[in-house]
């Protein structure tokens, strides 16, 4: 075992009195030792009660006979963080988590690995780590919160950030925005609809990486400690079996997460996680996978914000498994893919069942006959900007209109909230990207305060930053190259002309070539917004977003 590093043969006596220094036994020095990192926090409520998932997932490990031993995670929360400077650690956060875990599993010795997140950057750090670390490894997701209720009307975060904008527009008023903000959130969990994280947790059981109903399990469910206990038994099964990470995460799961991700209609955010995760893995991945995939797999899936269905919708209607088992017709699955049970995809989502085809469609009748997300290419990102297709109103589409440019989210912001955007607009926000942000801030709060004052079918938004999982609209994010790498976006100029096509894929600024090499001539890229830190460090290292914006 690789454990015998750190606790066999007399040369070790010294490790194994600091292990007996924490209540270990001889006998339990004998056995597989499994790291157990939670991100149990109490500064995100998808992390509050992870320490009843880590309790299972330890119980579960010692019952097939191997050792727990459990140590910790940060983990941002996307929704506190959100619309101010704290944004712009979230997607730095991933890097932090991935470099803990590795950390942690080697200096320790552990001989597998379970892993708890449940929110937006701690999934995708997790798994980053598993694939470089390479050591037999499992996740158990927190599972999501429940949808909140108001009136007879379901909410969730969304529905909050949106009331901000009704607010700001005078058609809710502070009673109302109250009742909005004490209801959406009901309790524990990774927010309801199908946002970053619990888009992660599904994306997961198709990586094969996570038990099925890793994603959609309710977060207050037993059944969620009931599957935790079967991934800590089943983290110290794969030890013994040698299972590890690179028979799993193969080119050919990277294709099953994106096929599910075009059903479900998934966050944008995928299309950085994904990349990322596939380069720890040594896995090429390339965005036009994206549209490749797009092309096959009809939207079968309108989860919030897309819709009115949320997770818990999802997880009664037969989960992730019922999405994979409707697509598999298609021909766009490798059924053979091995996953952390032991078996291959197709035997997991053989005997999963459709069991409300209003909430998953089948494919006879999709919402579209396009997957959830499309990447845009133009002279505006000849390397790429990511739409969440499916969330985007019909009448969005295709658009063109002025550009309405701004320097940082917040002067957008500011914008919207003094009405100063109008119909038809192209809101244009700049300098948000990985090294110019620095951080890559989601921007959940210009999205949805158009949303809020009625605008999400007559405005569009464009930036080198990102959108939340949560966002509606035509909000088209991760233009690459970003601003601060001198990319176009860098260019634009109030007034100009935007031509937005994307059922054709198409992301055009009109302006003639010797304007822009004027503009080019004159540009010059403002300073560093931070200069010192984490993430003055991060802005020097962190690629494009459409790499996944991994450090170099």
């Amino acid at each position: 075992m690789r454990s015998d590093a750190v606790k066999s043969g007399p040369e070790r006596a010294p490790h194994r009195s600091l292990w007996k220094a924490m209540g270990l036994t001889n006998e339990e020095l004998t056995r597989p030792l499994i790291g157990v990192v939670s991100a149990k926090s109490e500064c995100v409520p998808g992390h509050a009660h992870l320490d009843a998932v880590t309790r299972a997932v330890k119980d579960g490990v010692r019952m097939a006979g191997g050792v727990p031993v459990e140590f910790p995670s940060i983990g941002v929360c996307d929704g506190i963080a959100m619309g101010h400077v704290g944004m712009k650690y979230s997607l730095a956060s991933r890097e932090l988590i991935a470099d803990s875990c590795e950390s942690m599993a080697i200096a320790h010795g552990f001989d597998g690995m379970v892993f708890i997140p449940n929110c937006d950057k701690i999934v995708p750090g997790m798994l980053m780590a598993a694939a470089r670390l390479n050591l037999p490894a499992i996740f158990v997701s927190g599972g999501p919160m429940l949808a909140g209720s108001l009136h007879g009307r379901a909410l969730d975060l969304n529905s909050v950030f949106e009331a901000v904008g009704a607010y700001k527009a005078g058609k809710l008023d502070d009673a109302g925005l109250d009742e909005v903000e004490s209801a959406a959130c009901p309790g524990c969990g990774s927010c309801s609809g199908m946002f970053t994280a619990n888009s992660m947790n599904c994306l997961t059981e198709a990586l094969g990486m996570g038990l099925p109903g890793n994603g959609t399990i309710p977060a207050v469910s037993g059944a969620r400690l009931r599957l935790a206990k079967q991934a800590g038994m089943r983290a110290v099964e794969m030890v013994r079996e040698g299972l590890t990470p690179d028979r799993i995460l193969t080119p050919a799961a990277f294709r099953n997460a994106l096929a599910l991700d075009m059903a479900l209609g998934c966050s944008t955010n995928s299309a950085l996680h994904l990349p990322a995760i596939a380069h720890e893995a040594g896995v090429p991945f390339d965005l036009t996978m994206i549209n490749e995939l797009s092309a096959r797999v009809p939207n079968l899936c309108h989860l919030a914000p897309a819709g009115a269905h949320h997770v818990q919708d999802l997880h009664e209607a037969g989960g992730v498994m019922a999405v994979l088992r409707e697509i598999s017709p298609l021909g766009v699955l490798d059924g053979e893919a091995m996953t952390c049970t032991g078996k291959t995809l197709a035997a997991c989502y053989a005997g999963a069942q459709n069991h409300d085809p209003q909430v998953i469609r089948p494919l006879s009748d999709p919402y579209s006959p396009t997957g959830g997300l499309m990447v845009l290419r133009g002279n505006l990102a000849p390397r790429g900007a990511i739409v969440k297709r499916s969330a985007v109103a019909p009448e969005m589409l295709v658009h063109e209109g002025p550009a309405r440019v701004f320097d940082s989210e917040d002067a957008a912001i500011a914008a919207i909230y003094a009405g100063a955007i109008r119909p038809g607009d192209v809101v244009v926000i700049r300098y948000e990207g990985p090294k110019g942000g620095p951080g890559m801030r989601e921007m959940l709060s210009p999205t949805s305060a158009i949303c809020g004052m009625g605008l999400d079918k007559e405005v569009a938004l464009i930036t080198d930053g990102r959108f939340s999982g949560a966002t509606r609209g035509a909000a088209i994010g991760h233009v690459s190259p970003e601003a601060a790498s001198g990319g176009l976006i860098g260019l634009v100029e109030e007034g100009d002309r935007i031509a937005i096509d994307i059922p054709s894929g198409s992301l055009e600024l009109l302006v003639d070539e010797a304007t822009l090499a004027a503009r080019r001539e004159r540009w010059v890229c403002p300073p560093p917004n931070v200069t010192r830190g984490y993430l003055a460090r991060y802005a020097r290292m962190v690629s494009s977003a459409d790499e996944g914006a991994i450090l170099k």
